[in-house]
């Protein structure tokens, strides 16, 4: 068998997340579908994650196997991209060695979120729109003390199946772009739901709800359900993943 690299991007507004449902669709469905119906055998994909319904990605990593080696991998991103929707587009494909993996050989994922601070049609599905004044040096303040902390039970969905909720964030800072707040926020693993949480806590203090010292216990006290709500899907993006070369 031969692997492959397979690099990707998607609008997620009319899919249920990355992961194959039995009952709804997904990203993960359509491209196994498009390549088993291009490649004529059944091909199974692997992605670095899962991600929530209606949630984007700019950059996204999956592979797959498949039995023989492909001879024009350009010609068949071509081909790919050609017979999927157009709110999914592949941008590569190339042949790796047998022990890559796109969720266990990440070193690292980096989201973005985005507010869209005035009113603006076209972008509906692709920001969170509020145009409720926020300061962003108080965000700033607060996202620092996340640095302080492993273990973020607080911002994570309840009843998840996961062993642990450690992980190391690495970056966690906003910044203005015209008429847009973007956070961006990297560390070596996400717990579900976990940007969002952390976004819509972030807002509590940029309305001046609560202060960063309440953000901190927040943190300090593992229960989801004394920290802000989510903020929607459609606002973020998983934005890169990075690999050990």
């Amino acid at each position: 068998m031969q692997r492959y690299f397979l690099q990707l991007s998607n609008k997620g507004t009319h899919y249920f997340g990355w992961q194959r449902q039995p009952n709804a669709v997904s990203v993960q469905e359509v491209i196994e579908k498009a390549l088993s119906t291009v490649l004529r055998a059944e091909i199974a994909v692997v992605g670095a994650g899962r991600t929530d319904t209606g949630v984007h990605a700019s950059y996204y990593v999956a592979h797959f196997d498949v039995a023989h080696e492909i001879a024009e991998p350009e010609k068949l991103v071509y081909h790919l991209n050609r017979f999927l929707p157009d709110d999914i587009a592949i941008q590569k494909i190339e042949k790796v060695s047998n022990d890559f993996h796109a969720r266990f050989s990440a070193v690292s994922r980096t989201y973005k979120y985005f507010i869209c601070t005035e009113k603006n049609p076209f972008q509906t599905e692709t920001c969170f729109q509020y145009t409720v004044p926020l300061d962003v040096e108080k965000m700033n303040n607060a996202a620092k003390i996340l640095f302080e902390f492993n273990d973020f039970t607080s911002f994570s969905r309840l009843h998840s199946d996961v062993k642990t909720n450690n992980c190391k964030i690495f970056q966690a800072e906003w910044k203005r772009e015209h008429n847009m707040l973007v956070f961006t926020i990297k560390a070596d693993r996400f717990l579900r739901n976990m940007v969002r949480a952390i976004v819509g806590t972030l807002i509590e203090v940029g309305k001046g709800k609560i202060t960063a010292d309440d953000f901190r216990k927040i943190i300090e006290l593992k229960d989801r359900g004394v920290a802000g709500t989510s903020a929607p899907a459609q606002g973020l993006f998983l934005a890169d993943i990075e690999y050990n070369t």
